[in-house]
């Protein structure tokens, strides 16, 4: 124990690795990587120890850009629009991150993502491009064919294992998406990240730099394959690892696994004690202390010395006190080495530790996840989705509570909402998912393509619909099966779990003067002026800007939205909205509420300036936060 006072220099220093572990080496801050989150230009150069590649400070760069776009709902696409709380977001993931960085932040329980693997034959976005302006890396991405689906030529490059860059141009692609990914979660949330031998050992120290190695929870083994490949060319490769990292490790508390009949046939009851069954633990420890050196003399009058190098776990005071509770076993005959006796009803602990190895026989394999997809789709529609016992062992790992959000930006074929609805059906819980999945076309030749799938994300929201009205059919027939049984159970009717979800598309603003000034000459300026006279854009709707405006105020994509006479209520009085009319009915209809904050279309006022005088002096009379856009 220290006894000196914290120090202020100590105390800001505790803060700050608290705020940002990723600018520490070793227990000291590393001042260039914190220049470099600062959004300042720095060259890693120095010799020390740190993950470095090219183009990293370029990197953070892009992760600093602010975004203006939005996310239009596109409710004819969605299940239960209006009630559900789940979120399916179609979109560069990026971008994405970066728009909901207001209304999500520090909000989401557990991420899970399946990133490319970087196996030579990936084609994925990477902002290998620095030099371009965020206008041409948004037309890059926004690349769109004639029916308005992304072009993979357009978006995606392949990052062959004879590029000069190949590991750099991977890490440029997932570090951005990382930091802004650890932004969003909960202090007591955790982060998994599926990945192979290719690029493990870069994850690692990425992972490391960013969220903490002291956060670090364990690197998991999983068991994809339930047989060799006898073509292979050295090693039949049948795993796949899962990094785990916690936000804070001192608060988060992982979940335990549930007992299993085999875990309970290891208690027995062989001297019939009356507290129950329980199993010998060894009575000897490596850490050697003296006064635990002693010999004991068994029933039998056999003389028994701890095993070389070691001592008992007990003192001799303590020792002979379990002795005399009957906790003490020396086997059948009374001639064994002590034993403490573990009873069952005692775990310290609810269910079991879990283990760093994920068999398939526990958590399924790859070809379970292919079928899962398959059977939903009725279509070989997408290649090595993760089974769902893998994401519910998962999520059981993460501990979630009631409402936990949790968050995948590799959306890919939507395991992760399968596997949450699931569990939320089990557990009786309103966990909810936040998904994030680009529009990437699926290759012509492709089983997705033929079936009839344009693209990934396309496959995703019917794979959700369909495990949806699978768990629906499921949860009605256990019903009816419990209406026409006798019971003296528990009656308490079972909950429908929420099976529904809102999709949302990533957009341009529906605001002209949010949107990035596309040059620097007078003309392009000029527009950008005029375009404060009337903000709104041609194609916006009121829905559209509704959700915007949510989103740039910090409010969830799930908020209450109540359309009243001229106006939209938000949370309740949270937030008031007017975005189709200004009348002095309007605005008592809206102090009539008490509201904390007023949002209003400027050019709604056009040609009543009085109105927009007296509604300013009104609302900041009430006490009312009044703006206009």
């Amino acid at each position: 124990m220290n006894s000196h006072s914290q120090t202020p220099q100590e105390e800001r220093i505790n803060i700050l690795q608290s705020l940002m572990p990723e600018i520490f080496d070793e227990g000291k801050i590393d001042w260039e990587k914190l220049k470099a989150t600062l959004g300042e230009k720095v060259n890693f150069a120095n010799e020390r120890y740190v993950l470095n590649w090219a183009g990293k400070s370029d990197a953070f760069r892009v992760m600093q850009q602010p975004s203006s776009a939005t996310l239009v709902p596109c409710r004819e696409e969605s299940v239960d629009f209006d009630h559900t709380e789940n979120i399916f977001i179609e979109g560069e993931n990026m971008e994405v991150l970066k728009v909901l960085q207001k209304s999500y932040f520090g909000k989401v329980k557990m991420i899970y993502i399946d990133p490319p693997y970087n196996t030579g034959n990936d084609s994925f976005i990477y902002p290998d491009k620095f030099s371009e302006t965020k206008e041409e890396y948004m037309k890059r991405v926004g690349d769109k064919d004639e029916d308005g689906y992304m072009t993979r030529e357009g978006i995606f490059r392949k990052n062959s294992k004879e590029n000069g860059q190949y590991h750099s141009n991977w890490l440029n692609m997932m570090m951005p998406r990382l930091y802004l990914a650890k932004s969003l979660l909960r202090e007591d949330g955790v982060i998994f990240v599926s990945i192979d031998d290719n690029e493990v050992h870069n994850l690692r120290l990425l992972m490391n730099e960013i969220f903490g190695e002291e956060n670090f929870v364990a690197q998991l083994v999983w068991e994809r394959a339930y047989a060799p490949k006898n073509d292979a060319k050295y090693v039949s490769n049948s795993h796949d690892y899962i990094l785990m990292y916690a936000k804070q490790i001192e608060i988060f508390k992982i979940g335990r696994l549930e007992r299993t009949e085999e875990a309970n046939a290891r208690y027995s009851n062989p001297d019939n004690d009356q507290r129950g069954v329980w199993k010998p633990s060894d009575l000897s420890v490596k850490t050697y202390t003296p006064e635990n050196d002693y010999p004991i003399t068994t029933p039998s009058g056999r003389i028994v010395e701890p095993p070389a190098g070691r001592c008992w776990s007990l003192s001799k005071n303590v020792f002979f006190e379990r002795l005399q509770d009957g906790r003490i076993w020396f086997g059948p005959n009374g001639d064994s080495v002590p034993c403490i006796k573990r009873f069952l009803s005692e775990l310290k602990f609810e269910g079991m530790a879990p283990t760093s190895i994920l068999f398939y026989k526990e958590v399924g394999h790859s070809q379970e996840g292919a079928q899962e997809v398959t059977k939903l789709l009725e279509a070989g529609a997408f290649d090595g989705p993760k089974p769902v016992r893998l994401l519910q062992r998962l999520l059981t790992l993460a501990r979630l509570d009631e409402n936990s959000i949790v968050l995948d930006f590799f959306a890919g074929s939507g395991t992760t909402g399968h596997a949450l609805m699931e569990y939320n059906k089990k557990h009786k819980s309103s966990c909810r998912f936040v998904c994030v999945q680009l529009p990437e076309l699926c290759d012509l030749k492709s089983e997705a393509y033929k079936a009839g799938y344009s693209t990934i994300a396309e496959i995703s929201k019917e794979r959700i619909r369909r495990a949806g009205k699978k768990l629906c059919a499921e949860v009605e027939a256990e019903k009816a099966k419990k209406a026409g049984e006798l019971s003296f159970d528990d009656t308490s009717e079972m909950p429908m779990p929420d099976l529904g979800f809102k999709v949302f598309k990533l957009s341009e603003s529906n605001f002209k003067q949010w949107r990035e000034i596309k040059g620097s000459n007078k003309e392009e300026w000029k527009q950008q002026m005029l375009d404060f006279i009337n903000p709104v854009a041609e194609n916006a709707t009121t829905d559209n800007m509704v959700y915007e405006l949510l989103l740039k105020s910090g409010k969830s994509l799930t908020s209450t939205i109540e359309h009243k006479n001229g106006y939209h209520a938000i949370n309740g009085k949270e937030l008031i909205l007017m975005l189709e009319s200004a009348t002095q009915e309007t605005v008592d209809a809206i102090l009539a509420e008490h509201p904390q904050k007023v949002l209003a279309l400027d050019n709604l006022f056009e040609g009543n300036d009085q109105l927009k005088t007296n509604t300013a002096l009104q609302m900041r009379d009430a006490g009312v936060e009044f703006r206009t856009i």
